[in-house]
C-alpha cells in the first residue's frame, strides 16, 4: 500500500497506474488524510447461462443454400 499526496499522485499519475497494475493499492491522501484509493480495474464477469435463447432463434429450411446467381459468382455452379 502505497500513500502518496495529490501533488505526488499529479506528478507521478504514470507511475501509480502501472504500480496499480501489478496488484498494488495506491491511496491518495489530502491534507493528511486519505480522500481516494487507486485499485486494479476488475470487469465483473456473470458466469454463462446456456439457452438462455432457446426458442428465440430459427433458421431458415434453405440455410446451406446458395442462391444461383451467388453460387456463380463463387464459381460453384456445380454445388
Amino acid at each position: 500500500m502505497v500513500v502518496n499526496t495529490v501533488t505526488e499522485a499529479k506528478a507521478h499519475l504514470s507511475m501509480l497506474l502501472d504500480r496499480v497494475s501489478r496488484g498494488e493499492e495506491v491511496i491518495i491522501s489530502r491534507a493528511g488524510k486519505p480522500v481516494a484509493i487507486l485499485e486494479p480495474y476488475h470487469p465483473e464477469r456473470r458466469p454463462r447461462r446456456p439457452g438462455l435463447l432457446r426458442g428465440k432463434v430459427r433458421m431458415a429450411d434453405d440455410f446451406d443454400k446458395l442462391p444461383p446467381d451467388m453460387a456463380a459468382a463463387l464459381g460453384m455452379e456445380d454445388a
